[in-house]
């Protein structure tokens, strides 16, 4: 039984039948054609269980399409009035697969300007479709900044549109493209807006590279970030607030040992 089963391992089915028309098989092993003994051939077709090649079984003029494209497949195989489906054996799963396609040379032209010209339709699309995005981007952006003015009149307006652009950054995951930062809720803009202070007007980045931990670094720079806050919403801006008053505010709470803090910069948070 086990002798068996090794002589007879070698030997591969006969190719499946199609209803698309002729089987070409890639050889495994080395064949020549049973009627004018070429050889070893490529391609193959096995007539009455012997192997025949591509010119004595009369497709030889058709050219070999690849498998991977399969708009290009689907199309040649329409255009060519002759085609044959190309197939080897897999040994190790133990049958035939589909390796691609004989069609007329003219047939395969015809499909590849066909797909070219779809594929032009298809990148105008997605440049108006980026256009749209843009627009309907700088829509939202000015909205979030204009929110932002409204809660903070404080805030310069600059900085108010940088924070915006940051937090709105389409892809970034971040709390302007959540559903709450989309709806402009005012939770969401004023988390933006921490963010922001947080960064630019706190020794917050400082203690982080100097080994603080993020949450005593938060905790240490809450004064400062909430002095900020106040002014914005009482109209006033961060600048009236001298770099010193802000710097004792941060020794107080541990922040910094010693320099005055950075003055305010204006680009986005985070």
């Amino acid at each position: 039984m086990a002798h068996r089963a090794r002589t007879g391992s070698p030997r591969s089915p006969a190719p499946p039948d199609t209803a698309g028309g002729p089987v070409v098989v890639q050889p495994v092993r080395r064949k020549h054609c049973a009627a004018c003994r070429q050889g070893p051939l490529a391609l193959l077709v096995l007539e009455d269980g012997v192997p025949r090649c591509l010119d004595c079984a009369d497709l030889g003029h058709l050219v070999f399409l690849p498998r991977g494209d399969a708009a290009l497949t689907r199309r040649a195989r329409e255009e060519s009035t002759l085609s044959a489906v190309v197939v080897r054996f897999a040994r190790r799963r133990g049958r035939y697969e589909r390796q691609g396609l004989l069609v007329e040379e003219a047939a395969l032209a015809r499909a590849e300007e066909r797909c070219l010209a779809d594929a032009e339709v298809r990148q105008r699309r997605r440049a108006r479709d980026a256009r749209r995005r843009a627009e309907a981007d700088e829509v939202f952006v000015a909205r979030f900044a204009a929110e932002i003015g409204r809660l903070f009149p404080g805030c310069p307006a600059g900085r108010a549109r940088a924070v915006a652009e940051h937090a709105a950054l389409r892809g970034s995951g971040r709390v302007g493209r959540s559903a709450a930062g989309r709806a402009l809720t005012e939770a969401a803009v004023t988390s933006a807006v921490v963010a922001s202070v947080r960064h630019l007007d706190t020794p917050y980045d400082r203690l982080l590279m100097s080994g603080v931990p993020r949450r005593e670094a938060r905790a240490r720079i809450g004064g400062a970030v909430d002095g900020v806050l106040r002014d914005w919403r009482a109209g006033l801006p961060v600048r009236a607030r001298t770099a010193g008053a802000v710097e004792a505010g941060a020794e107080e709470s541990g922040a910094v040992e010693t320099g005055a803090v950075e003055p305010v910069r204006a680009r986005g948070q985070e």
